[in-house]
């Protein structure tokens, strides 16, 4: 049986509002960005390519994307989450017609390592929905299989995301709470407690 084809889409358009800066620029003690951190993420975990939809302080964030990672700008990335997911998505359907299915990383998800991608990308089918989850509690990423793509891209609006598309639709939870965490981090206190954490 041949393996499921899974793109990584990494959502890092976001200013940082509450946090005070953009989040995909935000370094662990090992030097690396939330960007890079999370790219690795999905490209060690088998979702590739990996496509970086780009927003607040496009030029900036730029400079920290790896090498081999595709990008792409949101020019309507302040609209939220919904306008960076339409463009991303928009741009692996039209680049990818061999992919089966996406998945989609937030870069405020710094608990969220190559081994959670690895897991939720082999439930990858065309037909699919399925996300991690955490004790039970839905979380990011998020697997969108190809026949979901255009309801997503339909859906899609403000800081919702396809949050409105999969409420109405058969989700898989797949459970990653054992090898992760999908805490979003994205205030001042909760970055200061995934730092006392000890993340690298």
């Amino acid at each position: 049986m041949t393996r499921a084809t899974t793109v990584g889409l990494l959502l890092a358009a976001g200013a940082g509002v509450r946090l005070g800066r953009p989040k995909a620029l935000v370094t662990g003690r090992d030097g690396r960005s939330w960007l890079e951190r999370s790219a690795a993420a999905l490209l060690d975990g088998g979702a590739a390519p990996v496509y970086v939809v780009l927003g607040s302080d496009a030029e900036q964030v730029s400079q920290r994307v790896p090498a081999g990672c595709a990008t792409v700008v949101a020019l309507d990335w302040e609209e939220g989450m919904g306008a960076s997911l339409r463009v991303g998505l928009t741009e692996v359907a039209r680049h990818h017609p061999e992919a089966d299915a996406v998945l989609v990383m937030l870069v405020d998800t710094p608990g969220v390592g190559a081994a959670v991608v690895r897991r939720l990308a082999g439930q990858a089918v065309r037909e699919g929905l399925a996300r991690a989850s955490y004790d039970g509690i839905p979380g990011h990423p998020v697997l969108i299989g190809r026949r979901h793509w255009q309801g997503v891209l339909e859906s899609a609006d403000g800081d919702r995301g396809a949050r409105d598309y999969l409420r109405e639709r058969c989700v898989e939870l797949v459970e990653c709470g054992d090898i992760g965490s999908g805490d979003d981090v994205d205030t001042p206190e909760a970055l200061s407690a995934w730092e006392d954490a000890g993340p690298a």
